[in-house]
C-alpha cells in the first residue's frame, strides 16, 4: 500500500534519515567523504530542517510504502525559471534506493505535479547532477526538458554540475 502525507515537526526524524540516506545512496561518490560529510552536516541539521518546515512557502511530503517510510519530496510553488513566473520548484525528492523497484519516485513526482497544477502553477523545474543518468533519464521520461546549468556546492573545495530541468504543463 502506497500512502502520501503532508510532513511536519513531526517527521523531522525521518526526514532527516531519508535524506542523509539517500543523498548518499545517489551522491555519495561525487566527491570526497570529506566532502560528503561536510554537505551532510550542513544540510542534513535539525536547525535547518526545522527553518525548512516552519517556513510555510515549502511543502514536504512523505511516501510511505507497506507502513514504511520510502521517501519525501519538498517542493516551492511560485518560484520564476526564465520568463516562467508561476512556477514550482521541485527542491528534493528522494527515495530511498530499496524502494527502486516500486515505481515509488514516479507515484511521488505525479503527486507533485498534480499539487503544483491544484495551486495553479504552469509548470515545474529542478536541478539534478549531469551525472546522475537515471534521475536525468527518469525526468526526461515524464516531459522535463534541459534549460539550463547550475554548479551544486557540495563544499567549499567541491562542485557538480547540473542541469537545470523545466516542465511546462
Amino acid at each position: 500500500m502506497i500512502e502520501i502525507k503532508k510532513a511536519n515537526l513531526n517527521d523531522l526524524e525521518i526526514l532527516l534519515r531519508i535524506g542523509k540516506q539517500t543523498f548518499i545512496e545517489s551522491h555519495g561518490h561525487s566527491c570526497s567523504k570529506k566532502d560528503l560529510d561536510s554537505y551532510i552536516k550542513n544540510a542534513f541539521n535539525i536547525e535547518n530542517f526545522k527553518k525548512e518546515l516552519a517556513d510555510n512557502n515549502n511543502i514536504f511530503h512523505l511516501l510511505y510504502y507497506n507502513n514504511r517510510a520510502a521517501g519525501f519530496s519538498k517542493i516551492i510553488p511560485n518560484v520564476a525559471i526564465n520568463e516562467h513566473e508561476k512556477t514550482t520548484k521541485l527542491e528534493r525528492i528522494y527515495v530511498l534506493k530499496e524502494f527502486y523497484d516500486k515505481k515509488l519516485g514516479l507515484t511521488l513526482m505525479d503527486f507533485n505535479i498534480n499539487l503544483s497544477k491544484k495551486l495553479k502553477q504552469e509548470g515545474m523545474w529542478l536541478y539534478v547532477w549531469t551525472e546522475n543518468q537515471r534521475a536525468v533519464n527518469f525526468y526526461k521520461k515524464i516531459g522535463f526538458t534541459i534549460v539550463g546549468k547550475y554548479n551544486f556546492k557540495i563544499s567549499e573545495t567541491h562542485s557538480n554540475p547540473n542541469h537545470q530541468m523545466l516542465l511546462l504543463y
